[in-house]
């Protein structure tokens, strides 16, 4: 096996890492949304945070180092339009993936205050989680187009 292509099955796996905590994130909060029950949704969003900050962030972190190295291995030119789209929708995937982390540590919090007082979940808990939702479309979407860029490389 040679350097490139084990910099490449990082690379390759650091963007599954990235679509799949994603996926998983997205799941498991809609699930416990919807069951309006602020002691669950509290613990939920709890975990989703923890594994946000391990497995998705870790990724994310590594996702420039290992594509800046497979550009050196190859000798990719930076200027490629699909490598300029990719890093593009990588900053625009970053600018909602980012504030979603804090609306997601909000919601956590607001959902443990409403179960400890034995309350419904306040008004700014709804608020936030249909922006968590909104934000993920382009977020999520910027990944999965960037996804078929590193394999199709149309331009």
């Amino acid at each position: 096996m040679t350097l490139y292509f084990l910099v490449k099955y990082l690379h390759v796996l650091g963007a599954i890492v990235i679509l799949g905590t994603g996926t998983g994130i997205a799941f498991f909060m809609l699930m416990a949304h919807r069951t309006s029950d602020a002691s669950f949704i509290a613990r939920t969003a709890a975990t989703v945070v923890i594994a946000d900050m391990i497995f998705t962030l870790s990724a994310v972190l590594l996702q420039p180092v290992s594509g800046g190295l497979l550009m050196m291995l190859s000798g990719t030119d930076f200027a490629e339009r699909w490598l300029l789209a990719s890093l593009a929708l990588y900053v625009v995937a970053g600018m909602f993936w980012i504030p979603v982390i804090f609306m997601q540590m909000e919601m956590r919090d607001l959902a443990l205050m409403a179960a400890e007082k034995n309350q419904k979940l306040p008004p700014r808990y709804f608020v936030l989680f249909r922006r968590w939702f909104l934000f993920g479309i382009p977020g999520f979407g910027s990944v999965m187009i960037i996804l078929w860029l590193m394999i199709a490389k149309p331009f």
